[in-house]
């Protein structure tokens, strides 16, 4: 992880992380968006960074320099019902995968959980993306289920894994 730096998100932050989320858009398939399918509407994308920045979630980066290579974001839910728990969102561009990003990220998601009595943390993931379930599974999350036809890629519909880590 030469050179990699991780840090909080900052307000000033916001072009930056879209930009780097468009580019991740075009290197994979394992996103929610397709290539040019993403609206640049920074007031939306600011709403979510500053919720993380006031405390509320989290947006964790990794930048190699001033470039944002990855980023990790918990959403915690927003009625009594789920405030205990918090939806995991996971993207580190294609260059920077295997060299101990991610691993980091879980860390710090962790550290996070635990000062916010965080009791659940959930994601998706599509079935046949090998290395996030590796990670995932790495740091304890379990399959919860199948989200069968959840997404259309490529003219097929593919299968997601609903995920999960129970902490405590």
């Amino acid at each position: 992880m030469e050179n990699i730096i991780f840090r909080n998100i900052e307000r000033s932050d916001t072009e930056s992380l879209w930009n780097m989320m468009n580019q991740l858009d075009y290197e994979t398939k394992f996103m929610l968006y397709e290539p040019g399918e993403r609206g640049k509407n920074l007031d939306r994308l600011q709403g979510a960074i500053d919720s993380a920045v006031d405390g509320n979630d989290l947006c964790f980066l990794a930048l190699d320099g001033n470039e944002i290579v990855g980023y990790i974001t918990a959403q915690v839910g927003r009625v009594r019902r789920e405030n205990h728990s918090a939806y995991i969102v996971v993207g580190i561009r294609e260059k920077y995968r295997n060299r101990g990003i991610g691993t980091e990220f879980f860390k710090k998601l962790n550290e996070w959980a635990v000062e916010k009595k965080i009791v659940r943390l959930e994601l998706t993931v599509i079935c046949n993306n090998k290395i996030a379930l590796n990670l995932y599974k790495k740091n304890g999350f379990e399959i919860e289920g199948i989200k069968r036809k959840s997404l259309y890629i490529d003219g097929e519909y593919i299968d997601e894994y609903y995920m999960a880590k129970i902490i405590g």
